[in-house]
């Protein structure tokens, strides 16, 4: 979402307004403001939380576990039988430690510390939205989609030559994991797979028509921007993706407080697999926690249950990408200070392993982990990395004072399409990761019978290697702003390479 009350991935675009004064007091962790009023869990009698109970996989939950379960004051939202993952809401305040010793039972945990609240919308804060004005004064060559010209990021991946050769397959459908997606707008309508769409906030599927649009809540417009850097059509009208052939889903996981909760990442993770989804785009962090560890039972639980989710959905064939975050973090540090966990409670200062404590869905095994890059094909200034950690890299953007574009695309950030038939830039490991999944579906188009694995191993054999930026001074005042560790051809700042498009769909 925008910046404004974020930690910077909730979810990880920057409205692009105001990039130059105050994107990098606005990128590090901050409490959310709608969350510095909500009570703990354990401070009020009655207070009802969600939680995610961990059983063998294969099987229903047992009558043992199913009467334990009721026995410690839980109600069964829904069991993800396939993955032995029981989403419950319980008013009992030892819920969790009580069900963690019922055989059967192999992890549990709250998957919040702030209570289930009644549902309300609050508008904070939206990308910089491109004007009549500017919409008009683009001058696109031939064979080009009028905002074309904006679109720096494109040719950075070769994906301009790539639409010479093809614009994917029909057949190839990537879910956009998300705050929902405007499936009206004429950039997106010609592309949008209704049936693989869903709202899974609740951490229950709602199918009901519409229901992965967008709210008016706070980042309503990410997942919206997200899916128009994959698939916005070549269509003569607005902007293009990055694989403009291929159709996308939303699958909301977002809820109007703007919390992505494990219940609804595992929903759409399911979802994603059992409804034939090629590619997940997540752009976005696992509240309420910066890093779950692996050390607190409850955080184990989230781990757990997202990993469970997430690996399912690889073995259905979809291969998932997430972004690393924009915290300028090395997340292969012995240790990092994470300042705003818990994010729906009372956060404070606690330090971590990264290799112990893990930010979820980027960290999660197999999950496809992506950083950004400028303008200037550099590591953004915001971008967070890691050697061993970072997989590929992206355009994500930068500010203009580090990385300017060449003109006419003089925006430092990227362009996306935005509810209400509008388009506006944004910045973010959230626009990066969204180029990555464009190349996978197109790497998927041309190979349509490659495993996930094989579509994986092709993204990264066919990446442009990338050597690290050493030294990294992106703003220029004699300071080393980041230490980058590795070879060439792997690296923490860009893993084995920026993905290339044109190859995607030539080799």
């Amino acid at each position: 979402m925008t910046a404004p009350r974020t930690r910077s991935r909730r979810l990880v675009a920057l409205p692009l307004g105001m990039v130059t004064a105050t994107a990098f007091a606005l990128l590090p962790n901050v409490t959310a403001s709608a969350a510095e009023a909500a009570p703990k869990a354990a401070t009020a009698d009655a207070t009802s939380l969600s939680y995610v109970v961990n059983i063998a996989t294969g099987h229903g939950p047992t009558t043992t576990v199913k009467k334990a379960i009721a026995d410690a004051g839980g109600t069964i939202v829904i069991a993800y039988d396939q993955i032995g993952v029981i989403v419950v809401h319980s008013v009992n305040p030892d819920f969790a430690p009580t069900i963690r010793k019922v055989p059967g039972v192999q992890s549990a945990g709250a998957t919040r510390t702030a209570p289930l609240a009644p549902q309300s919308m609050t508008e904070v804060g939206t990308p910089k939205v491109l004007s009549a004005r500017e919409v008009a004064s683009a001058q696109a060559a031939d064979g080009q989609d009028p905002l074309e010209p904006f679109q720096w990021d494109l040719p950075a991946i070769k994906a301009d030559k790539a639409h010479e050769k093809t614009l994917g397959s029909r057949e190839v459908t990537v879910a956009v994991i998300d705050t929902g997606v405007d499936d009206t707008h004429p950039d997106l309508a010609p592309n949008f797979n209704r049936e693989a769409s869903v709202n899974c906030a609740s951490g229950k599927p709602d199918t009901a028509n519409g229901a992965w649009r967008p709210g008016a809540s706070e980042g309503s417009a990410h997942g919206t921007h997200v899916a128009g850097e994959i698939a916005a059509a070549k269509n003569g009208f607005g902007m293009t993706g990055v694989a403009p052939g291929v159709q996308v889903a939303g699958i909301k996981v977002s809820n109007p407080e703007g919390y992505v909760y494990t219940e609804a990442v595992v929903c759409g993770f399911v979802w994603a697999a059992e409804h034939h989804v090629d590619v997940t785009n997540n752009s976005y962090y696992t509240d309420p926690w910066n890093f779950s560890c692996l050390d607190d039972p409850d955080q184990r639980a989230l781990v757990d249950a997202a990993t469970r989710a997430s690996r399912y959905a690889e073995r259905k064939g979809t291969v998932n990408v997430a972004a690393a975050g924009n915290e300028r973090r090395d997340l292969d540090a012995d240790s990092i200070t994470d300042p705003a966990s818990p994010n729906d409670g009372t956060p404070g200062d606690r330090v971590i392993d990264p290799h112990k404590c893990l930010d979820l869905p980027p960290q999660l095994p197999g999950v496809v982990t992506v950083s950004a890059t400028g303008a200037k094909v550099i590591k953004s200034s915001f971008s967070n990395y890691g050697h061993g950690v970072i997989d590929v890299a992206a355009p994500g953007g930068d500010s203009v004072l580090y990385q300017p574009p060449a003109s006419p695309g003089a925006n430092g950030g990227i362009l996306g399409t935005m509810p209400g038939g509008e388009w506006g830039y944004a910045m973010g490991t959230s626009m990066a990761s969204p180029h990555v999944a464009g190349v996978a579906a197109l790497i998927k188009s041309t190979h349509p019978h490659a495993t996930a694995g094989q579509v994986k191993a092709l993204l990264y054999a066919q990446a442009d290697a990338t050597p690290c930026t050493d030294p990294y001074d992106i703003d220029s005042d004699g300071k080393i702003d980041a230490v980058c560790k590795g070879s060439k051809n792997h690296n923490g700042f860009y893993g084995v390479g920026i993905v290339n498009a044109l190859n995607a769909v030539t080799k």
